[in-house]
């Protein structure tokens, strides 16, 4: 504890060093002024020298300060508000549409953007990648990725400097399309007309050419020559197809020496024709005319009941006709309508005993109608409907052996076009036939028809074809209204390469004589192998089984065909 004396003098010690102090402050004649205060004062930043509405980090009155308390308040303020409904308001977004976009560049709304032009000579920016820019250059290492197809890294047939682009001073020149046949014939233009021809020579041997019960068989050769004239033109069209074949036996084929009359011909030499011409007028977008002429020239089929015993040779018939119709679509609907007439003449029969048979009352005038409505359902399917009807008028009321062939009838069907990315196109249908004879004696010929024509590409080597007939013919068997045939082929063509085909088919149907009891069913099994030297020749080997099974004893016959020839084409 201090006592007072001590305390005194700690006292007058103090006050001893305040003096001078004071002296010292009393003698400065500078004014001072008062610092007011500020929060600025106690801004803990560097450089405190700067003022505060210098320095860089000063807060401005743009700030969004959430803290404050004016911030606050007008957070409590607001409690109460409801917010605003966003239902039926338009959605406004920070940036507007196409604002990225540059000049040239994509716009989403669909506005023209200014183009950049460019001097003569001057250098054009590389388009961006995208669907139509080149593929990249393949590496200079030869590492690929495993993302790169096969195809893009394969042998490439090799081109010209020119059509590659590499030659220097030279624009590159656009690729050609790639050849979808590069061995098919190419053609020449006669004015805007695309004309190819072909002629096949070809000779072999047959086993049995006449379709006997007893085979005797026979070399022999075919000439088919062809010629195809399509019209190039933006409207309208104009197709000509034209094939033909002669068929020559090396040997004859002299009756029996028994005296019994063959039912067979001497000489089984046989010509064969089909050609057609068809047009088409445009008389509007939505209307169309379109025509077509046919000639048929053939004989009866070997083997057949309707060829006529002790002949010297087949006789020939010809069948011409046309047809003349109009097409007219409305939206997806299309109607098509036309007329038909046909002339059946048969040539008359060489006996080998030199005298001669006419066939007057084979000879037969057919017209007819036909209608077809189908609907573009979608994309690739089309159903549609067609109704024919037809009257067969023949030249003779009777036939040789006394029965009035006069007859009517037509076919309906129903079916669909279709097309699935080119890997499956075609056309199935299926229907009823029915023909009705002015001989009472002569039953209805009735029966179910299908129609079909399919192709599949299996493979870009690989291709299967389907088709469907069915057909009523005209017969002279006694008491046998007709002929209802149908017939099927399934066709598989491969190419090992491109140069080298194959093809395998087999055809299989039925001939039902209604008014009889005969029913036939025949087969055929072939094969095609086809070397293709250049667009100009190809070399084609053929080797055919036929097999005809009929219930009439003596009738069923089999034969075997073989063919090595040459196809001269242009």
């Amino acid at each position: 504890m201090l006592g007072p004396a001590r305390g005194r003098r700690r006292l007058a010690l103090v006050l001893r060093a305040l003096l001078p102090c004071l002296a010292l402050i009393a003698s400065n004649v500078a004014p001072s002024h008062a610092q007011t205060l500020t929060p600025d004062l106690f801004r803990p930043a560097r450089d405190g020298f700067v003022s505060p509405q210098n320095s860089p980090l000063r807060r401005t009155a743009e700030s969004n300060d959430r803290t404050s308390d004016a911030a606050r308040a007008a957070q409590l303020r607001d409690q109460d508000v409801p917010a605003k409904s966003r239902i039926g308001a338009i959605p406004t977004y920070g940036l507007p549409a196409a604002s990225g976009a540059s000049s040239s560049g994509y716009d989403s709304l669909n506005r023209t953007r200014k183009k950049a032009n460019f001097y003569p000579g001057q250098a054009r920016p590389k388009p961006p990648p995208g669907p139509g820019s080149r593929p990249p250059p393949l590496p200079a290492n030869g590492r690929v990725r495993l993302s790169i197809p096969p195809s893009e890294s394969a042998s490439k047939a090799p081109i010209p400097p020119a059509m590659a682009g590499t030659v220097v001073g030279q624009p590159p020149r656009k690729r050609l399309k790639i050849d979808g046949d590069p061995f098919g014939a190419v053609g020449d233009y006669a004015g805007s007309f695309l004309i190819k021809s072909a002629v096949e020579l070809r000779g072999g041997f047959d086993t049995n050419p006449r379709r006997t019960l007893v085979p005797r068989g026979s070399p022999f050769y075919v000439v088919a020559p062809e010629f195809l004239a399509v019209s190039d033109w933006q409207r309208h069209a104009i197709v000509a197809d034209l094939r033909g074949s002669f068929t020559g036996y090396g040997n004859t084929f002299p009756p029996p020496t028994d005296g019994t009359i063959s039912s067979a011909p001497v000489v089984a030499d046989r010509p064969d024709f089909t050609g057609h011409v068809n047009g088409r007028l445009d008389v509007s977008r939505d209307t169309r005319l379109t025509a077509q002429a046919r000639l048929r020239l053939a004989t009866d089929n070997p083997g057949s009941p309707n060829i006529q015993a002790g002949l010297q040779r087949y006789p020939v018939y010809a069948t011409l006709g046309g047809t003349f119709g109009v097409d007219h679509n409305f939206n997806r609907l299309q109607l098509s309508a036309g007329v038909a007439a046909d002339r059946t003449i048969y040539q008359a029969s060489t006996l080998t005993d030199g005298t001669s048979s006419t066939n007057d009352d084979r000879n037969y005038s057919q017209f007819g109608g036909l209608g077809r409505v189908s609907y573009d359902l979608m994309p690739g399917l089309k159903p549609f409907g067609e109704i024919v009807g037809n009257v067969r008028s023949h030249d003779l009321l009777a036939d040789r052996n006394g029965f009035q062939r006069n007859s009517s009838g037509g076919s309906v069907r129903a079916g669909t076009s279709f097309e699935f990315s080119r890997i499956l196109t075609g056309e199935l249908a299926i229907g009823w036939a029915a023909r009705t004879y002015q001989d009472p004696r002569l039953l209805p010929l009735q029966g179910l028809l299908t129609s079909a024509s399919l192709v599949w590409v299996a493979t870009p080597l690989t291709t299967a074809k389907f088709f469907a007939t069915t057909s009523i013919d005209e017969t002279t068997v006694p008491g046998v209204s007709g002929v209802l045939t149908n017939t099927y082929t399934v066709e598989v063509d491969h190419d090992f390469r491109r140069w080298l085909t194959t093809i395998g088919k087999f055809t299989w149907g039925t001939q039902d004589y209604q008014g009889d009891a005969r029913f036939d069913r025949f087969y055929s099994v072939s094969g095609d192998l086809i070397y293709k030297l250049n667009r100009s020749v190809w070399l084609k080997g053929t080797l055919r089984r036929d097999w005809l099974d009929s219930s009439i004893i003596g009738a069923s016959t089999n034969s075997t065909v073989v063919l090595l020839g040459v196809r001269l084409q242009h």
